[in-house]
């Protein structure tokens, strides 16, 4: 069966040296990346997906992303040496990387749009990719509301990253989140707080056609069902210096069939519970399939985990088929 794996990283050369020029040697999450061989060895890359029949890929930059990396006056170069280079892969590699989602600048909304508008319109993007919080900012602030609305407008997807760092500490006497504690669970719960976020903002009644693909199964939103409906039901009665009374009222749906609405993509490192939770709550119709490729322990570890899983859980051969590539061929319009 043939299998679209939809959030893979990969770090063109041209990038990487403009990583460089502007922000030099990187830290924390940047030094990892820059260790990971596969990233910019195709070579190496390719031997490892021919081990897989009819396999294909959608490409991203890695993190940390161009806004984190580069202030505003500098981050938009950087995003379009980016994508420059990832559009450069798949006219190269058809076979290999059959599209890739735009990386954006992010600290600086007005060119964020306007590159979302020149990777799609002139490069051929087929989406965006952008974090769960632009230095710490959330995503449903006013000033990206434009870009929502040219998404809506192209009716293509939203790859969502979760971003964290050792800065945010997981208690109040440190100054520092210890064991990478930040990365192994910091992530889901930034995937969480972001979908959240989106989800109050009333963003799907504003832009209907907004598809956002989160990563890592939408991190721990799909086990916390009993809260999102119970939890949330009573709103505001935890709060008491702001009103929350009116902001369930002020939606078109129950909150749960918001959550719904969001894609999640199958790269749980080969745990089958988490991905049979989340196929269970999403639906087959909104599970995409993916590995996270090149950051397993070893090459190709997560590709093969995760089909393994997926071929054994309890489906129907037609939803398998979405999963593995219906659902990224219909969001991404690939002919």
């Amino acid at each position: 069966m043939r299998k679209i794996d939809i959030f893979n990283h990969v770090t063109p050369k041209a990038y990487a040296r403009k990583v460089e020029e502007i922000a030099g040697a990187p830290k924390d999450l940047g030094k990892r990346t820059r260790a990971v061989t596969l990233l910019h060895d195709l070579d190496a890359r390719f031997r490892v997906m021919d081990r897989f029949d009819d396999y294909s890929q959608v490409i991203t930059i890695p993190g940390p992303q161009p806004g984190n990396i580069a202030e505003p006056n500098r981050s938009p170069e950087l995003a379009r040496a980016g994508n420059d280079g990832l559009a450069e892969l798949v006219r190269a590699h058809p076979d290999r990387f059959v599209a890739f989602a735009a990386t954006l600048p992010m600290n600086n909304p007005d060119a964020a749009v306007a590159e979302a508008e020149r990777a799609i319109r002139d490069l051929g993007a087929k989406g965006i990719e952008v974090f769960t919080n632009v230095r710490g900012k959330p995503l449903d602030l006013p000033e990206y509301l434009p870009l929502w609305q040219l998404m809506s407008r192209y009716d293509l997807p939203i790859w969502v990253h979760p971003s964290r760092s050792p800065a945010q500490t997981d208690y109040a006497s440190e100054s520092r989140s210890r064991f990478e504690i930040w990365f192994a669970f910091g992530y889901p719960y930034e995937t969480a707080a972001a979908m959240s976020r989106i989800v109050f903002a009333g963003l799907f009644d504003k832009f209907p056609n907004l598809k956002f693909i989160t990563h890592h199964m939408a991190g721990i939103v799909p086990f916390q069902e009993g809260r999102i409906v119970a939890g949330w039901a009573q709103l505001g009665s935890r709060t008491s210096d702001e009103d929350y009374t009116a902001v369930v009222g002020s939606l078109a749906r129950p909150l749960n069939e918001y959550f719904k609405m969001f894609y999640a993509d199958t790269a749980m490192f080969g745990a089958r519970a988490g991905t049979a939770c989340g196929v269970d709550y999403f639906g087959a119709d909104h599970v995409v399939f993916a590995s996270d490729m090149p950051f397993d322990p070893q090459p190709g570890q997560f590709i093969a985990d995760t089909i393994r899983v997926i071929d054994s859980l309890d489906l129907s051969e037609t939803d398998r088929a979405k999963i593995y590539f219906r659902n990224a061929e219909k969001l991404l319009k690939l002919s």
